[in-house]
C-alpha cells in the first residue's frame, strides 16, 4: 500500500464514521504520524511501521476521539497550542473574535485580560500581536491552566487561577485594562453536541446553564469594573443568544458602541463594546 492509498482508505473510513472533514483529518493524522507537515506529505516515503501506527490513529478518530487529542496540538490564529484531555479545544469560531481584537488600536504597552482563558489561546495569540503588552489569563481549572502554562512559555502572559466571579478579584486591574476578551462556557445545557465535544471537552468549559447565559453576566460585570474609560470588550456566546448578550451588556449602563458580530461561518458569535466614561461602583 502506498501513502496515498492509505490516506484514501482512511478518508473513506472516517467519512463512514460521520466525520465531515474526513480527508483533512486523514491527511493531518498521516502528517502527524510521519512527523512532517500536511503540505509535505507528497515528499514522504514512509517506513513499513508507519502504516500500523497510522491505522491505529485513524481507528481512534473513527471512534470520534478529537483530532486535536490525537495530534496533541491545534492551530489558533498565529500560534500552535498544546491541547489534550481536560482542556477545551479552541475552535475556528473564536478566531473571528481574535481577528477583531487584533485589528483594534491599543496603546503601545496595553493591559489585556483573557477571562476564562482555558488553553490560553486568546491570551497567547494577543501576546504575539502586542509583544509589549501585559496579558493576564484567568481560569479556575487546574487542567486547563497546565496547558495554558505550557502554551505561554516564552511569552509574558500571566496566568491566574481563579473564578472570574470571585468578589474583589485582582483589584489592581480596576479601570486599567485596555482590552478584555472572553470565551466563557455558553452552550445551553440541553444542546445536542458532536461526540468530540460531548464526550471529550470538559463540561465545565462548555455548558452555561439552561439558556447558556449563566457566566456571561459575570464576565460583563468584570469588564465594567476592570476596563478603563474607552477600553474595549468582546465576549463570545452561543449562536442562539446574541440578543440576550447584547441586552446583558447594555443593562450595565456603562458601555457604548455595543455591536453583535458574526463568526467566520456567518453565525452570530460575539458581542463587542467600548467602556464609557461613567464609573462602575
Amino acid at each position: 500500500m502506498t501513502l496515498r492509498q492509505a490516506i484514501d482508505s482512511a478518508t473513506a473510513q472516517l467519512a463512514g464514521a460521520g466525520i465531515d472533514s474526513a480527508r483533512w483529518d486523514a491527511e493531518q493524522l498521516a502528517a502527524h504520524v510521519a512527523g512532517t507537515d500536511r503540505g509535505r506529505l507528497r515528499f514522504v516515503d514512509p517506513p513499513d511501521e508507519f502504516f500500523g501506527r497510522f491505522q491505529e490513529a485513524v481507528a481512534a478518530r473513527a471512534q470520534r476521539v478529537p483530532l486535536q487529542h490525537l495530534t496533541g496540538t491545534v492551530g489558533f490564529g498565529p500560534v500552535l497550542l498544546h491541547v489534550g484531555a481536560g482542556v477545551f479545544i479552541p475552535r475556528p469560531e473564536t478566531e473571528a473574535m481574535f481577528e477583531w481584537a487584533a485589528a483594534q488600536s491599543l496603546p503601545a504597552r496595553p493591559v489585556i485580560v483573557d477571562a476564562c482563558t482555558g488553553s490560553g489561546a486568546l491570551a497567547v495569540a494577543l501576546s504575539r500581536r502586542w509583544p509589549g503588552a501585559r496579558v493576564v489569563g484567568i481560569d479556575d481549572s487546574d487542567a486547563a491552566l497546565d496547558y495554558a502554562r505550557r502554551n505561554a512559555e516564552g511569552t509574558g502572559v500571566e496566568l491566574v487561577h481563579a473564578d472570574i466571579g470571585t468578589p474583589g478579584l485582582l483589584p489592581d486591574l480596576d479601570r486599567r485594562v485596555d482590552l478584555l476578551v472572553s470565551n466563557p462556557p455558553y452552550v445551553p445545557d440541553n444542546a445536542v453536541l458532536e461526540p468530540e465535544v460531548s464526550q471529550y471537552d470538559p463540561p465545565h468549559a462548555v455548558f452555561g446553564g439552561r439558556d447558556g447565559m449563566a457566566v456571561i453576566p459575570t464576565v460583563v460585570a468584570r469588564a465594567a469594573r476592570w476596563l478603563r474609560p474607552g477600553g474595549l470588550f468582546a465576549v463570545e456566546h452561543d449562536d442562539t443568544t446574541s440578543t440576550l448578550t447584547v441586552e446583558c451588556v447594555n443593562s450595565i449602563g456603562l458601555f457604548e458602541d455595543v455591536v453583535a458580530r458574526n463568526d467566520l461561518t456567518g453565525r452570530p458569535r460575539f458581542v463587542t463594546a467600548r467602556k464609557g466614561d461613567r464609573r462602575c461602583e
